[in-house]
């Protein structure tokens, strides 16, 4: 009786994509189809790639705005690919931004003159952080303080 069920909803499914109008399939219509790019198209000056049957392999391009991309990869330990290159692309103000990255089984790191940095510590900042480690080098400074605890620290206490 199972068999017959699944027979009949098998059937119904396949029935059920099927149409049976007698109006002729709808064409294609191109007319309607928006191009991906409406501003200029630019060129491609170079553009090679390289394929090696060990996972290897490398490309670079170079497009007539100055966009230039250039990648090296080969095969990782955990199965990824290992991927070094770089990319650059001119800005509004005429300088060129220049990018150069890794990407492996640590993540995806990217290096450039132009990621913003953190400001360095002021000096008296730099005292107080070598204050408490020789602190917490010599026993008087917990690591990390129980909130949920009844006792206070030593340094809490009156």
């Amino acid at each position: 009786m199972k068999l017959v069920i699944l027979s009949c909803l098998a059937l119904v499914t396949v029935v059920r994509g099927q149409s049976f109008s007698r109006r002729p399939a709808r064409p294609f219509r191109t007319e309607t189809a928006r191009p991906l790019q409406t501003g200029p198209q630019i060129g491609i000056i170079r553009d090679q790639r390289e394929m090696h049957s060990d996972g290897r392999f490398s490309y670079s391009f170079e497009t007539e705005n100055g966009i230039v991309v250039e990648a090296e990869g080969t095969p990782g330990v955990e199965g990824q690919s290992n991927i070094r290159g770089s990319y650059s692309f001119p800005l509004p103000d005429g300088t060129i931004a220049e990018f150069t990255y890794v990407a492996d089984e640590n993540g995806y790191r990217v290096d450039s003159p132009l990621i913003p940095t953190p400001h360095p510590l002021p000096i008296h900042a730099i005292g107080q952080i070598k204050k408490a480690e020789e602190e917490r080098a010599r026993g008087g400074f917990p690591d990390r303080v129980d909130l949920r605890s009844n006792t206070r620290p030593r340094f809490f206490r009156r």
